[in-house]
């Protein structure tokens, strides 16, 4: 089976670097799948999972905040704000990270600032999608 190279980069570490045979990822278009010989491309990633699929078959999941997608030939390259392997993602700080962006965008206090508070959010819910991902895999 044809594979290409991929590594995932956050501004700390490399967190993976390894052939896969497909990624999945949502884009700032839109979802993204990519297979070996896709067209190169460079475009903005949205918060969220990010799905490789092995050489063997085995699928890891991992969690992108944000950042780009770079495709060439032969290799991929997910270049996140922060990345984190769905598993070190922690379930209650994603839940309580949700609840407080909420409480602040529905409460509006004096110094509100609606675009902190908005990104807040989208990550927390990003989180919790990614972990949504990881247990439908493991499943």
């Amino acid at each position: 089976m044809a594979t290409m190279l991929c590594e995932i980069v956050s501004a700390e570490r490399q967190l993976f670097s390894g052939a896969v045979t497909k990624l999945t990822a949502v884009g700032t278009i839109g979802g993204l799948g990519i297979h070996p010989g896709h067209a190169p491309l460079l475009t903005g990633i949205q918060p969220g999972p990010v799905t490789l699929t092995l050489e063997d078959g085995a699928e890891e999941v991992f969690f992108a905040s944000g950042g780009y997608i770079e495709i060439q030939p032969g290799m991929v390259t997910i270049l996140a704000d922060t990345a984190l392997r769905a598993d070190d993602i922690n379930e209650a700080s994603a839940a309580e990270a949700r609840e407080a962006a909420e409480n602040a965008i529905r409460d509006q206090a004096a110094g509100f600032d609606f675009s902190a508070a908005a990104a807040m959010l989208a990550e927390a819910v990003a989180q919790q999608r990614t972990l949504e991902e990881l247990r439908k895999l493991r499943r």
